[in-house]
């Protein structure tokens, strides 16, 4: 299932990231190859998010297939990351098939595969669902109220103070929607890799916080959308404005964060009731 390593041993020198994804220019080729195919395979095995599945445990599980190694560990990191961000297990295993599939066809050079998750090897199926089942269970006990990337609060943060926006409305006899809107920023980050990635994240969320720091209330829903509360007073305009030009200043520094393209920015109405709105920021998590 390995893909074994190609070349033999030679005089190559091998550096690795922080994240273990190598650095060697004609690996890299390989790994680009391979997590394209990869991604191929699995969004046609139903993946439903696009611009949520690269994350930088992709790299690791490509980098460990490419040199030959065994790929449980950074399958068993990808399956927690994965979990993290609010996928489920079945789309994790079909996730998993596709990559099986790819490393099993590679003349399948577009990655259009038939991946099977009966045909995952028992190994590596028991590492995946182990290790996605160990963060899901631990979310349910322990609920995160900050993104570790971001610095900005979690939708479990946010389900909690827009139940209390709503309770104060009722309360006054008014619509949520009459005084508050949600402004929604998503960014496309599904075309970077590794760290490039996390610097993407990183500095989306510094942005956001930079142009809302007077009382927002802002989160992250996931790894590609960040959302905000924000009250109806005249300045929404202003401040989507000053969120694209925040945005802009900071990913032009890098030439690959740069070429991203800009954020979509736009106001959702909030609605009636507070059950409602938490299904909406479901939604918008997954989209």
């Amino acid at each position: 299932m390995d893909v074994p390593a190609s070349g033999g041993e030679d005089s190559r020198q091998w550096s690795w990231s922080p994240r273990g994804a190598l650095t060697d220019p004609e690996t890299d080729r390989s790994l680009r190859a391979l997590r394209a195919k990869w991604r191929t395979a699995s969004l046609a095995a139903g993946w439903r998010f696009p611009s949520d599945w690269a994350l930088p445990e992709v790299d690791a599980v490509c980098a460990a297939a490419i040199r030959g190694g065994g790929t449980e560990i950074p399958l068993a990191g990808l399956a927690r990351a994965r979990a993290a961000t609010g996928a489920g297990l079945a789309e994790v295993l079909n996730d998993l098939a596709a990559f099986c599939a790819v490393l099993d066809d590679p003349a399948a050079e577009d990655g259009f595969v038939s991946p099977d998750v009966d045909a995952i090897p028992a190994r590596l199926l028991r590492v995946t669902a182990l290790a996605w089942a160990d963060v899901a269970m631990d979310q349910l006990a322990h609920l995160e109220v900050v993104d570790s990337l971001t610095g900005l609060p979690t939708a479990a943060y946010l389900r909690t103070r827009l139940r209390e926006i709503y309770r104060q409305a009722q309360l006054a006899g008014r619509s949520v929607s009459e005084d508050h809107t949600l402004l929604v920023v998503n960014l496309d980050l599904s075309t970077l890799a590794g760290w490039q990635r996390v610097t993407g994240t990183i500095l989306f969320g510094e942005a956001l916080r930079a142009v809302l720091d007077g009382g927002e209330t802002v989160a992250s829903l996931g790894p590609s959308t960040l959302v905000a509360v924000l009250p109806k007073d005249g300045q929404i305009t202003s401040k989507a404005i000053g969120l694209r030009r925040a945005l802009h200043e900071r990913l032009s520094v890098d030439d690959q964060l740069d070429d991203l393209g800009g954020p979509r920015i736009r106001l959702v109405r909030l609605p009636s009731s507070h059950e409602a709105a938490c299904e909406l920021l479901y939604r918008l998590a997954r989209t």
